[in-house]
């Protein structure tokens, strides 16, 4: 009877065992076959333009001529804004809940961020329009312009909408996944750790900066990373907010246009195959920008957690 139990269990184990990995096979079939298909939609406009498809500025439907670069700048440009603005943010509201703030207060900030998660895309766009955009227009824009003005960032026309209105946007919007992974992360940290460093007479930063950061900067990584994947990709707020313009302008004052806003606005108006294949192509840039962003994600990530866990000096 033990050795049929024993037989019962391995077999499974061997059926689980097989049942797992025909499930993560299927997420990289799945990942291939989309790859593909956005390929094959793509080649006519791949065949046509070649790699000058993405160094190419001009984006002009009636006379067939299409460029990728001004949606490439305008979406890497505002992502990377959003990432410095909402990365030391996050990490400091994920330090406070978890090492500073009362079981109170905890409880409601923590729910406040969760909300932030859950507000759709485009009330953030619709609250950008009547809130944000008049007051960068009105009031910051002009300050920078006057302080800063010297720097080709801060030149132009203050719009409200532009570059700096939709990185502001997406800031926003990656600062509950920035937070929140950073939290679950130093929640993970051992007490011991903490311990440690306090007995050996550090302040509350000094536990902080040595004890609890080293130990979390790999899970702290990822969840930045995880925040700038949703940052290049979000369509909506992000439409509302840019300008819409395919320019390469280095202020951040100007209007641009991103990748997915593109795709979204446009996608409907493409009454010809070559101005489809275009946009599928540039589908397939930003799903290319994405999976690279990961790889060297997961890459960092590998090689920082390898290194030392921290300690007292």
């Amino acid at each position: 009877m033990g050795k049929k139990n024993r037989l019962t269990a391995s077999m499974g184990d061997t059926t689980l065992r097989l049942l797992t990995l025909l499930m993560a096979i299927s997420v990289l079939v799945l990942m291939a076959w989309m790859g593909w298909q956005m390929y094959d939609s793509a080649l006519l406009s791949i065949e046509k333009f070649g790699f000058s498809f993405i160094t190419g500025r001009e984006w002009d439907p009636v006379k067939e001529q299409f460029g990728a670069l001004p949606f490439i700048y305008g979406t890497l440009v505002t992502s990377l804004l959003a990432l410095i603005i909402a990365a030391p943010i996050g990490l400091g509201v994920a330090i406070f809940l978890n090492e500073m703030a009362t079981s109170r207060v905890r409880s409601v900030i923590a729910f406040l961020v969760e909300m932030l998660a859950a507000i759709p895309s485009v009330v953030y766009g619709l609250w950008g329009i009547f809130v944000l955009a008049p007051w960068l227009r009105e009031t910051v824009e002009p300050g920078l312009a006057k302080w800063f003005g010297f720097l080709p960032l801060f030149q132009g026309t203050p719009l409200g909408f532009g570059m700096l209105a939709g990185g502001l946007i997406l800031a926003i919007m990656i600062l509950p996944t920035i937070a929140a992974i950073s939290g679950e992360v130093m929640a993970a940290v051992p007490n011991e750790q903490r311990e440690a460093a306090l007995a050996l007479g550090a302040t509350k930063w000094e536990m902080i900066r040595i004890a609890v950061l080293p130990y979390a900067r790999s899970g702290i990584l990822g969840g930045v990373m995880l925040g700038l994947g949703r940052a290049l990709g979000e369509t909506m707020a992000v439409t509302m907010l840019i300008g819409n313009r395919p320019d390469i302008l280095p202020s951040l004052f100007a209007p641009a246009y991103s990748m997915a806003a593109v795709i979204a606005n446009e996608f409907t108006e493409a009454t010809y195959e070559l101005y489809l294949s275009a946009l599928v192509e540039i589908g397939l840039i930003l799903f290319g920008i994405t999976l690279i962003l990961n790889v060297f994600a997961r890459l960092l990530v590998w090689s920082v957690a390898r290194g030392p866990k921290g300690g007292i000096s």
